[in-house]
């Protein structure tokens, strides 16, 4: 069977937000909060609000990835690190996303994996990388099995981008990412069931100063909320 395809998300109509949630104070978030919060997690059952689309009749297998959401603290603010995918690629070409990919066979856990692809896609150095924890798998409809790797990023970044797989490399601030009246709802139908997904759009400036819209959706909105959800455990 062919997997579901969503080809223009902003096509999608909206349902509403979820502003009746509150924004996360971040105030005191850092290294060593963050790990205590993720030792909790080790031994605690936590089931994420949004576990993916794996159940979605596909004909491909099940395959381990993993994504690094690279927390980068700046006087402005913590900001998280972000992907525009190039148009050409077969999953999720044009699509915003964190740096990361499939589990390859010399990958010893999905932190390797992580921190493999984040230099590889945008020239990361692991030494510049503090994984602090990471959160539940999540299911793309793609039939990766993603684990997001949660990690600060130590600053200056001086990023060299794959031309072949990054179109740009940005940041954006946590504290919009965190604040659910930012979390659009769509919904539609998909062979008479229905669906939805989030989006989170933020106005920022491309890599050449010039105003553009990122509309964060999909996966990677879904696995900005579990972080959301987490941290305000």
């Amino acid at each position: 069977m062919t997997r579901l395809r969503i080809l223009d998300p902003r096509a999608v109509p909206v349902a509403g937000t979820d502003a009746h949630l509150p924004a996360l104070n971040l105030q005191g978030l850092d290294a060593h909060s963050l790990r205590s919060r993720f030792r909790s997690l080790a031994g605690n059952a936590w089931k994420p609000e949004f576990e993916g689309d794996g159940r979605w009749p596909s004909d491909r297998e099940l395959a381990a990835a993993a994504v690094l959401v690279g927390l980068v603290p700046r006087p402005k603010g913590w900001q998280v690190l972000l992907t525009r995918r190039t148009d050409h690629l077969r999953d999720h070409a044009g699509q915003i996303s964190f740096p990361g990919g499939r589990q390859e066979p010399d990958d010893a856990d999905a932190v390797a994996t992580a921190l493999r692809e984040a230099e590889e896609e945008v020239g990361l150095p692991p030494a510049l990388v503090d994984v602090v924890g990471a959160l539940p798998p999540y299911t793309t409809v793609t039939r990766f099995v993603v684990t997001p790797v949660v990690a600060i990023l130590q600053p200056p970044l001086a990023l060299q981008l794959d031309a072949f797989e990054v179109a740009e490399a940005f940041e954006v601030p946590l504290q919009h990412l965190m604040t659910p009246a930012h979390h659009q709802r769509h919904v539609f139908q998909a062979e008479g069931v229905e669906r939805q997904f989030l989006s989170m759009p933020w106005q920022g400036l491309s890599a050449d100063g010039q105003p553009r819209e990122y509309f964060i959706w999909g996966a990677t909105a879904a696995m900005l909320r579990n972080l959301y959800a987490f941290l305000s455990r």
